[in-house]
């Protein structure tokens, strides 16, 4: 996709066009070409940036892309994902020619955008600019951690570099502020950047709309800056890097002025060159320009040869092997927590500190704000499981993330064993982080925000949930609960959105025992992100016996129950005593219901179906209560539901539910009606 903008940005250069740089260009051209889809543009323009970093800097091994030893590369501009395909395929990957072949086709290893998970070699999945950028911050402040908290003095055995590109696309996103911003807060040494700036856009010319200066932007921040340097001379990027490399309380960015398309005669500097192929004549005269007479896909034995990184990375790759057993001969503790703790594996004590918890909370019987049960959870869970790094944008008082001993991670504490980060007011930059933290290894992170503010961090969730990664997301102040500080922060159709995201897990704990239920399962959950949603105020205890704590992980189990029940009520979080109390006026009244618990929608939904049914029952009508938007009850065949389908108000706790109708006796009222005469409805009073 590119506009029709005519106008070019052409960098001066050499003019000389490195063979091995273009064997890269020309495995981008070629699988674009084949697919009829793709970017070509960045991967010409990028492609001596890539020679410099991938054939004399980067610490990797191709027989092994998991190596906790390696360097980090991330291509926060994802589009040019023939560039990243190109490098793994020509250092060794398992990434055979055949599957640039089928770049972009169904079930290939070549997506579209790098994907976690599917290529070897791929750090994270990027395409929503400036989010690999976010994780790349992330990676670094693990490394960084992980290195105070194991390294001893002769046994550096957490030390590597975490490599970046980027493009003007990435800069113009918020996120790139957040995130780099506290890059250079935190003073992240062994994060490089590399900025493509080639001036272009998909609309053209960036002059009209991205006038930033970004080297002086970056310094703000308190990066290093190398450059502008030109972007296309390998002997000055691999100076560049190297002297970033030396950088020890700063991170680095180095300034590439490139030409997007390079060697292509007519679409070098355009917009065209962006996100479509070049057309077989541009093709054959690129093929020309750069001194490139192999046919599609072809890569001379010697190009290859000096690309193949697989002896190099071998031999990288064995003296980390040999510094780890120095390592574990010397400190065979910290040896052994460290490769727990990267394998992904919780500690053998984890599970009687879980059991102790839930234990604890399921006896409670005290009322609590479900946020400060989560605390007091943590609390509990922490000293056991010390890869749980927790945090807050700014809100630490009021989400509570932090625990007895938490500590601090900020500037000029980063070497001290903190496990709570300060990430300041950048929802969207934490939970991009808390990504790069989780795909690094060694961390399991958490943050906390509003639950309103969740739409700050969004694409980040999809992100996780798409990768598959162990983050959790603790949010506060989960519906009008929060009283008088009205619409803009209470949230309405923040729990329902979120439960669409495929992936994710979604739970709206009730009281305090539900909500140790939920931490405990977030935690297990090593292929899918949680999402915590959690109350202001304080909910009361509901009493359960034995049998009824482990149904709770099953995400949705029938709470009470009346003989003769003629109807089901469904509550979740708060709505949940709501319900019990509109039983108990039913009861009054002569009619018998029952209260189904769904604390997490997403959980029960993957249960089988005899549980599901066993659960909501045969044959009642269904009545669902929640205080957010009503049309997601449909799912679970509702007659009828309660809650609020408009923004809500400013006003203390008590005048909002009775204005809003979400009372035990409206309840109770609508159930009574749908008993004796099924019908639709869904029911949000107040909204008018």
């Amino acid at each position: 996709m590119s506009f029709d903008s005519t106008e070019r940005v052409l960098r001066p250069d050499s003019g000389r066009f490195d063979p091995l740089a273009n064997a890269l260009r020309a495995l981008a051209i070629d699988a674009v070409q084949a697919a009829n889809s793709g970017h070509p543009g960045a991967p010409m323009g990028m492609a001596e940036m890539a020679v410099a970093l991938w054939h004399r800097h980067l610490r990797h091994d191709p027989a092994d892309p998991a190596w906790p030893g390696r360097d980090r590369f991330v291509l926060s501009n994802g589009h040019a994902s023939m560039l990243l395909y190109a490098l793994l395929h020509l250092s060794g990957y398992a990434l055979p020619l055949d599957e640039l072949k089928r770049f972009r086709q169904l079930h290939s290893r070549t997506p579209g955008h790098p994907e976690l998970g599917v290529t070897p070699g791929v750090e994270t999945t990027t395409g929503p600019l400036g989010q690999g950028l976010a994780n790349a911050v992330g990676m670094a402040l693990a490394e960084k951690l992980l290195a105070a908290e194991f390294n001893r003095p002769g046994h550096a055995i957490v030390d590597h570099h975490t490599f970046v590109f980027l493009g003007d696309g990435c800069l113009m996103e918020g996120i790139s502020h957040e995130s780099c911003s506290l890059a250079g807060t935190w003073g992240l040494g062994k994060l490089i950047a590399l900025y493509d700036d080639n001036g272009i856009s998909i609309d053209g010319p960036v002059a009209g709309w991205f006038a930033d200066d970004t080297p002086r932007r970056f310094a703000a921040y308190g990066w290093n800056v190398i450059g502008p340097i030109d972007g296309h001379d390998v002997d000055a990027l691999d100076a560049a890097i190297t002297e970033a490399k030396r950088s020890v309380g700063k991170p680095t960015l180095i300034a590439c002025r490139t030409t997007i398309g390079r060697g292509s005669p007519a679409r070098a500097g355009t917009a065209k060159a962006h996100g479509e192929p070049l057309g077989a004549d541009e093709v054959q005269a690129t093929r020309a320009a750069i001194g490139w007479p192999h046919a599609p896909f072809e890569i001379p034995p010697e190009i290859a040869s000096a690309w193949d990184a697989r002896r190099r990375g071998a031999e990288a790759h064995a003296d980390w092997r040999a510094r780890m057993t120095a390592y574990r001969t010397a400190h065979p503790a910290l040896a052994a927590e460290l490769q727990r703790r990267l394998a992904g594996e919780l500690p053998h004590d984890h599970a009687e500190a879980v059991f102790g918890a839930i234990t604890e909370f399921a006896a409670s019987t005290a009322p609590v704000a479900t946020r400060k049960a989560s605390q007091q959870v943590l609390a509990r869970l922490a000293p056991t499981c010390p890869e749980l790094l927790g945090g807050s944008a700014d809100l630490t008082g009021s989400n509570l993330t932090d625990f007895p001993g938490s500590g601090a991670v900020k500037a000029g504490q980063l070497q001290g064993g903190g496990r709570h980060v300060h990430y300041g007011v950048r929802e969207f930059g934490m939970a991009a982080i808390m990504n790069g933290l989780a795909l690094h290894g060694g961390f399991v992170p958490y943050g906390g925000t509003f639950l309103t503010f969740s739409d700050y961090s969004r694409n980040a969730l999809r992100m996780a949930a798409l990768m598959k990664l162990r983050v959790v997301h603790v949010f506060t102040h989960d519906s009008i609960g929060l009283g008088e500080d009205g619409p803009t922060h209470q949230p309405v159709e923040h729990a329902a959105s979120l439960r669409l995201i495929p992936n994710l897990d979604v739970w709206r704990p009730c009281d305090a025992a539900e909500t140790a239920i939920a931490w405990t399962e977030a935690l297990a959950q090593r292929q899918r992100p949680s999402a915590l949603l959690l109350s202001r105020q304080a909910l009361p205890a509901q009493a359960r016996e034995p049998g009824q704590v482990p149904a709770m992980r099953r995400g949705g189990y029938v709470l009470t129950d009346r003989p003769g029940a003629r109807a089901v009520i469904l509550a979740t979080g708060s709505e949940v005593a709501l319900a019990i109390e509109a039983q108990r006026l039913l009861d009054a009244r002569g009619m018998p219901v029952r209260v189904v618990s769904l604390p997490s929608s997403t959980v029960f939904d993957r249960q089988e179906a005899a549980w599901r049914e066993a659960v909501l029952g045969r044959g009642l009508p269904r009545i669902g209560v929640e205080a957010g938007v009503t049309r997601w009850w449909g799912q679970y065949g509702c007659a009828a539901a309660l809650g609020i389908d408009c923004f809500g108000e400013s006003a203390p706790l008590a005048a909002l539910a009775t204005h809003f109708g979400l009372t035990a006796e409206a309840l109770a009222d609508l159930v009574q009606a749908h008993a004796a005469a099924p019908k639709t409805a869904l029911i949000d009073q107040g909204c008018m």
